[in-house]
């Protein structure tokens, strides 16, 4: 999942960042409203984290711009002014939460999942592939009923092809979701990321594989049972 981070206290933002990628998210950050805007404009976030005292203006005047759009991020405000009228004027405008500084980290990624899942960009029910499997509400993922956690960008890779499944996902919006702005990825991390999620997929025995769609980019399938017990991929793959 990819959020925006809207802040302009360097250290408060470096470490939101530290813990938020800790927690599984991809994290783009921004200090002004222009920018933000420009962000967004350019790249479908998840979930926007906005602070209200910004250089440019009071980010509540952001909130209009980013419920235009048609696939409108979770908005999220944390700001130090927390006084009711402070707070009602910012969930009356149109934010899905109000957090005020300072927060745990922990309640912070709670309350960023659960105004995802109010914004319906995650899917309600458990997403199955072979011996795959994904609970979007909790976003843990399982392999036979264990526990399987890829480092972070292949875990990110990993959630696009279930969200997604059984449709291909195109190359460039992997591209997207592993890239952020302070860790621009390689030309061809996609095909190394895969390549790695491939084989610890193929480790694990799950009998599910990363499928190539010629002049697309890539889909999650279960592996059909061939003669003898051996899988093989239920189609083409490269």
């Amino acid at each position: 999942m990819r959020v925006l981070l809207v802040e302009d206290n360097r250290r408060l933002a470096e470490l939101l960042t530290t813990g938020l990628r800790r927690a599984g998210w991809t994290v783009d950050v921004v200090d002004s409203l222009d920018a933000a805007l420009a962000a967004c404009r350019g790249i479908r976030f998840d979930a926007v984290l906005l602070d209200r005292g910004l250089p440019d203006g009071d980010g509540l005047a952001l909130l209009g711009a980013l419920r235009a759009g048609p696939e409108a991020p979770a908005i999220l405000v944390m700001t130090a002014r927390g006084t009711v009228p402070d707070r009602v004027e910012g969930l009356n405008r149109g934010a899905d939460d109000y957090i005020v500084k300072p927060v745990a980290m922990e309640e912070l990624v709670a309350r960023l999942n659960a105004a995802i899942r109010r914004s319906g960009a995650l899917r309600p029910a458990p997403v199955r592939c072979g011996g795959l499997a994904y609970d979007p509400v909790s976003r843990a993922i399982t392999a036979g009923g264990r526990p399987f956690d890829p480092p972070r960008r292949e875990r990110m890779l990993l959630e696009a092809l279930l969200n997604a499944a059984p449709r291909p996902v195109a190359k460039e919006y992997l591209e997207e979701r592993l890239d952020s702005f302070d860790r621009a990825i390689g030309r061809n991390a996609v095909e190394v990321y895969v390549h790695r999620l491939r084989r610890r997929l193929a480790e694990s025995g799950v009998g599910a594989t990363i499928e190539t769609v010629r002049g697309l980019g890539y889909r999650l399938a279960a592996e059909a049972p061939a003669p003898g017990g051996q899988g093989r991929p239920s189609g083409a793959g490269g």
